[in-house]
């Protein structure tokens, strides 16, 4: 019966509760959205081990600036459902709008045409030399020369167009 009382209890946040954490929350969502669409794209399947460390570490550090010192069930659901209305909404407004979509997901940037290296995209995309020769490998292109154009996608991965022979 304890344990019924205290899995009620735990549901007990108020609406103003409630406000506050949808507000944290909110915050919080756009902070590390900016903070990783500043930091350079990645796919999952390319985060370093400490770059999926840092994540990890990230969301927990997040956890209390967002629901504060609630930690009932009601709190953390709130917390949940608004970040996923937020991303749902983000995701919606950047099909709709090119603008936003560009500050969202960013542009396509190229890194080699013709095998010659773009060094400035390199480096502003945070991305080796070897990285590039390796995503060039993954693709077919043994060499530089090889290469027509590798691009950086939106989504992180390196798309590569080999010269025809």
């Amino acid at each position: 019966m304890e344990e019924l009382r205290t899995l009620v209890v735990g549901l007990g946040a108020g609406p103003l509760e409630i406000a506050f954490i949808a507000f944290r929350t909110l915050v919080v969502y756009f902070f590390i959205l900016a903070a990783f669409r500043l930091s350079g794209k990645r796919e999952v399947g390319q985060l370093a081990p400490f770059d999926f460390a840092l994540i990890l570490l990230i969301a927990n550090a997040v956890q209390n600036a967002m629901v504060g010192p609630d930690a009932s069930l009601a709190g953390g659901l709130s917390a949940a459902a608004v970040l996923l209305l937020a991303n749902l909404a983000l995701g919606r407004l950047a099909t709709r709008n090119r603008k936003v979509e560009r500050l969202l997901r960013g542009q396509a940037r190229i890194l080699v045409n013709r095998g010659h290296v773009h060094g400035d995209a390199l480096h502003a995309e945070n991305i080796s030399h070897e990285e590039l020769l390796q995503a060039l490998r993954e693709n077919g292109c043994a060499t530089l020369s090889e290469c027509r154009l590798a691009v950086l996608e939106v989504d992180g991965s390196i798309s590569v167009i080999q010269n025809r022979a």
